[in-house]
């Protein structure tokens, strides 16, 4: 299993809105840490459809519909979708 070596933002994320049920388990309301070497618990799908983002985001890039240092990100089960909240925060 890869370790997080620690290198780049730590990303939190955080469920804000469940449509259906998810096959994973999420909740709105539950946090986690996430990563490129980590993927915090979210199915293979989810983690997949995201990683492009997250590559981005955890290395300190940004695109210009992304607002800071937060990003919102939607499983492409439309219909169990969850939504996340990725907030990235300097590691310390």
């Amino acid at each position: 299993m890869a370790t997080d070596p620690g290198i780049g933002y730590r990303i939190i994320a955080v469920v804000t809105g469940v449509k259906g049920e998810c096959s994973a388990g999420h909740k709105t309301g539950d946090r986690f840490d996430i990563s490129c070497y980590d993927c915090g618990g979210l199915c293979g799908f989810f983690y997949h459809d995201m990683f492009p983002n997250l590559m981005t985001f955890q290395f300190g890039g940004d695109l210009p519909w992304w607002d800071g240092n937060t990003i919102t990100v939607q499983c492409p089960d439309m219909d169990n979708q969850v939504t996340i909240r990725l907030e990235r925060e300097m590691r310390t």
